[in-house]
């Protein structure tokens, strides 16, 4: 998955989750988890920091059958300090 051409989609969204303040692998596993609470076919908003989880996560969603619809950075800040909205759609039950 080519991170670099998902571009922020203005999407609705039926739930947000923050997770700036964990670190891999539990920002996957709260995401996992948000998931599994969802309706295919909702769409979830994920608010993250930090290379590591902005690499994991979407790819991890991906791997588990669901679309990531946009990634777009939300605060100024490099590496680390960077946070980005991921955008998941729910694709199976």
């Amino acid at each position: 998955m080519n991170n670099s051409s998902i571009e922020d989609v203005d999407e609705p969204v039926d739930y947000r989750l923050d997770i700036t303040a964990d670190v891999c692998p539990l920002t996957f596993v709260k995401t996992k988890l948000l998931i599994e609470r969802m309706k295919p076919g909702e769409i979830a908003e994920v608010i993250l920091t930090g290379a590591e989880p902005l690499e994991n996560v979407p790819r991890s969603v991906v791997e588990h059958g669901h679309t990531v619809l946009g990634r777009s950075p939300v605060a100024s800040g490099k590496g680390s300090d960077a946070v980005y909205r991921l955008v998941i759609r729910k694709e199976k039950a």
